[in-house]
């Protein structure tokens, strides 16, 4: 079955699809039965991409062109990533675009991506294995502000995808685990993944869910518990991870710290193996190095609460999210936090997909006794006098959400109106995130205060922002659909989706040989393997055979027609099959008397 609409968890760490099959959200796998992709992609110097397993394969052989977290960029900006920036085995860099706007990029090898780009070829990867459907719902942690939900919407849309809603990440998780079946109740909903953390507080009454306080961390996640496992490490063998920026070293750091970490959630110790280095790590380790990282989540569970005005004995259910919610010591932290069992019966890297494919059912008219009411996650506010921000909608604000409210001229004769729009918290600009800029000219020159400019913010169910201003005295009027002051502009993104189109069969041409290859530099490993073995059993013109399409395969892989690759292949199986059949005789042979194969093979020759 090929849906024609899919909910996709763009994660992390893992972005992965689902969808409504006979009213049960199902998620999509491949022919292996795995249903996670790896957020990374693998650039090849000769054009081609790699994006998935194949791509998370090459990180610690080839760190400078494959870039992970992909998520942890969208929407941010160079100031944003300071902190990160060490860390990060790639330039990161921001390109003026004109007009005053940046856009952020990644330098691999001599091209720039954004990361926008970047997100869209992990969508496109998990879009084709769904069977290539051309609408989406597409999920977002509840914390990810304008910026960074208009950049998820910009990836989907180069990915080709009709991305018919953005959704909170906590918001699917209830959803999927078909919360919506109880009459009335609150959900609290702890969603921690590879790079980001959410905590969001729900009530659900007659099918209505309705998100009445999110707060969250988009710098927490299980990428951090891996840095303290890095830096640790790294201190101990004398590296500074400040000075020294080695790609290989820290894509190697990387996955040690991260198969520790793993391995100790099932188990009290593991080993951190890197070179020379070997250091055993228990569980009470790692669990005192995450303890702030823990205490910080569950701050933001206080905040969330807070802004809810409930109490932690109010909340009926609680629901984890994650692939890090698996490590013992969160659930344990969790659970006497709220006082509550927790719901982990799903798979938490799944669970989110899962909530999304039912918001899709529900978008396209599968299921209409339920209704998703969202909140603003940040207020929305404009600039005034003094630098200081006015707030239109407050956070945690149920969406869609309108507000207007009227201003006028601070100078005698003035003719146009600047808006800057911002969100946040604070209450000075500097504090705040600039959202963008509009002008509202043609005004006519009146006394300082005599003007009436009402605008208006309106806030659709994506979360997405319009403003629109107008002066009722003339009826002049100006609107924009909040494009950020960084970040791709309309142009771009259709400038995007329209050359992936343009390269869609060029691109499926070099994926196709980049999977011949890799088959291809197998079978020749595996040639050579069994050449060593059994190659003095065969006779010289054999031999001889196998050595040229040997060499003709080669020749093909460093090439880039993948019709000529695929036919050399076939003939490096053809040539060898009498090769295979006396090994596959001389393990029959191992099987029936207990001897080596190397017992075996001496004895033929003897």
């Amino acid at each position: 079955m090929t849906p024609s609409v899919v909910g996709i968890d763009l994660g992390t760490t893992y972005t992965l699809a689902a969808f409504t099959k006979d009213g049960q959200p199902t998620v999509v796998r491949d022919a292996m039965g795995n249903a996670l992709v790896p957020s990374v992609v693998s650039f090849h110097p000769d054009g081609t991409v790699l994006v998935g397993s194949a791509a998370r394969d090459r990180a610690l052989s080839d760190p400078e062109h494959t870039i992970f977290s992909v998520k942890r960029l969208m929407g941010r900006t160079l100031a944003d990533l300071q902190k990160e920036l060490k860390l990060i085995p790639h330039q990161i860099t921001e390109r003026d675009a004109g007009g005053g706007r940046k856009v952020l990029t990644v330098r691999i090898g001599d091209r720039e991506h954004t990361p926008e780009e970047l997100s869209a070829l992990i969508l496109r990867e998990v879009r084709k294995r769904a069977g290539d459907p051309t609408k989406a719902v597409i999920t977002v942690p509840a914390y990810f502000d304008d910026v960074q939900r208009q950049a998820t919407r910009d990836a989907g849309r180069i990915a080709g995808l009709d991305v018919l809603r953005i959704v909170n990440e906590p918001t699917a998780a209830a959803l999927a685990y078909g919360l919506d079946n109880r009459q009335e109740g609150t959900v609290a909903v702890y969603d921690l993944g590879g790079g980001t953390f959410d905590c969001s507080i729900l009530s659900i009454s007659d099918g209505v869910f309705k998100v009445l306080s999110t707060n969250g961390d988009t710098y927490l996640g299980g990428d951090d518990f891996d840095r303290t496992l890095m830096q640790l490490a790294a201190r101990e063998m004398g590296i500074d991870l400040d000075a020294k920026k080695d790609p290989q070293l820290l894509q190697a750091l990387r996955e040690q710290a991260e198969a520790v970490k793993i391995a100790l959630s099932s188990r009290d110790s593991a080993e951190f193996v890197l070179n020379a280095y070997r250091r055993t790590l228990t569980r009470t380790e790692l669990e005192t190095l995450i303890a702030p990282l823990v205490d910080r989540s569950l701050e933001k569970c206080r905040n969330a609460l807070r802004d809810a005005d409930l109490r932690k004995d109010q909340i009926d259910e609680v629901v984890m999210v994650g692939g890090s919610t698996r490590v013992p010591f969160v659930r344990q932290r969790v659970a006497e936090f709220f006082g509550r069992t927790l719901h982990t019966s799903l798979n938490p890297d799944e669970v989110v997909a899962l909530g999304a494919a039912v918001q899709a059912d529900i978008l396209t008219g599968g299921r209409r006794h339920m209704l998703l009411l969202d909140v603003v996650p940040l207020s929305l506010g404009l600039e005034t006098l003094g630098g200081v921000v006015d707030k239109l909608i407050h956070r945690n604000t149920t969406v869609p959400a309108r507000a207007t409210t009227r201003y006028s001229t601070s100078v005698d004769g003035q003719s146009a109106i600047l808006v800057n729009i911002y969100q946040g918290e604070r209450e000075l600009t500097k504090e705040c995130r600039l959202l963008g800029t509009f002008k509202l000219a043609g005004i006519p020159p009146m006394p300082a205060g005599l003007p009436q400019v009402d605008i208006t913010f309106l806030v659709n169910e994506n979360g997405m922002l319009t403003v629109s201003a107008k002066e009722q005295r003339s009826g002049q009027q100006a609107s924009v659909t909040v494009q950020a002051a960084h970040g791709l502009s309309q142009s771009e993104v259709d400038r995007m989706v329209l050359e992936s189109v343009e390269h869609a069969h060029e691109d499926y041409q070099l994926a196709r040989f980049v999977t011949q290859k890799i088959r291809g530099e197998a079978d020749v490993r595996h040639t050579e393997k069994a050449l060593a073995k059994a190659g003095h059993l065969i006779s010289k013109e054999e031999r001889d055979a196998i050595e040229i399409a040997k060499s003709q395969l080669q020749t093909a892989m460093g090439g880039n027609d993948v019709d000529t690759l695929v036919k050399a292949i076939e003939e490096l199986g053809r040539v060898t099959r009498s090769l295979a059949e006396i090994l596959m005789n001389a393990v029959v042979k191992q099987e029936f008397s207990g001897k080596s194969e190397a017992d075996i093979t001496g004895r033929e020759s003897e």
